[in-house]
């Protein structure tokens, strides 16, 4: 057993970028005994933790889990006590459809200490860096986030009140409820509102497809795109800004 108190620090990654992480969560990766990585993290921010800091892959590619949550919840507990500082590493932000604060709920009955660090959503900084701003004044005065995966596996309700509005709406995970996405649009006449689905957003492998709900899954055909992805549905889509460039890495500047 560990002379170190057990802790754990749930850590957010952001949406892939590896420089769209903050101080904070650099600094608690560096002071990790043990790290529990999911799969949308770049996993070359794992260079930052000591040379002798247990990593490990918990998280789901392809359907398939390295784990169950229930099992995530008895390693961390498990490899706190046995190493001390356990971090654990979510892509985007962890209290944004990522189980942090479930996680955190359960290691507290087994005496651990508890922190997070907020991260970077994919529902800001994928828009942002193809130019799409969620709110702009005369066409979004607000924007809903929506998970496309429930936990009884049918698509939100709340993407039927959603439909209704002039909200921007950002739907994560739903790639795979496209179609009923679509119908729930055009059934409240919403077929010509424009659609952006960003594919790998903030990475080297990012793809855009733009549309409107009438076209989009042409498009999503034409141009390939699958998940990960977010699905941005609102009128903000055509008044993207165009960029000049994403700024550099840090590090090629440095």
């Amino acid at each position: 057993m560990s002379s170190i108190p057990p802790k754990l620090t749930v850590v957010g990654a952001g949406p892939g970028d590896e420089d769209l992480i903050t101080l904070k969560a650099i600094n608690a990766i560096k002071s990790a005994n043990v790290i529990l990585y999911d799969a949308l993290i770049n996993e070359s921010l794992l260079n930052y933790a000591s040379d002798d800091t247990e990593r490990i892959f918990v998280g789901k590619r392809k359907g398939c889990y390295a784990f169950q949550q229930e099992q995530i919840n008895e390693l961390i507990v498990t490899k706190a006590h046995e190493k001390g500082h356990v971090v654990r590493l979510k892509g985007g932000d962890p209290f944004i459809f990522g189980r942090g604060a479930e996680e955190i709920d359960y290691v507290k009955g087994f005496g651990l200490e508890t922190a997070v660090v907020p991260g970077i959503s994919s529902v800001i900084g994928v828009p942002a860096y193809q130019g799409i701003p969620l709110t702009r004044r005369g066409a979004s005065e607000s924007f809903w986030v929506i998970t496309g995966t429930t936990k009884n596996h049918q698509l939100s309700s709340d993407v039927l009140l959603a439909a209704k509005s002039t909200a921007t709406v950002v739907i994560l995970m739903g790639m795979h409820k496209l179609g009923e996405i679509v119908k729930t649009f055009s059934h409240e006449n919403k077929q010509d509102t424009p659609v952006a689905i960003i594919q790998n957003g903030t990475t080297d492998n990012e793809k855009i497809g733009v549309g409107t709900i009438a076209t989009i899954e042409r498009v999503v055909s034409e141009k390939q795109l699958s998940s990960p992805a977010i699905i941005v549905i609102g009128e903000v889509v055509e008044k993207r800004v165009q960029l000049s460039s994403v700024i550099k890495s840090v590090k090629e500047q440095i």
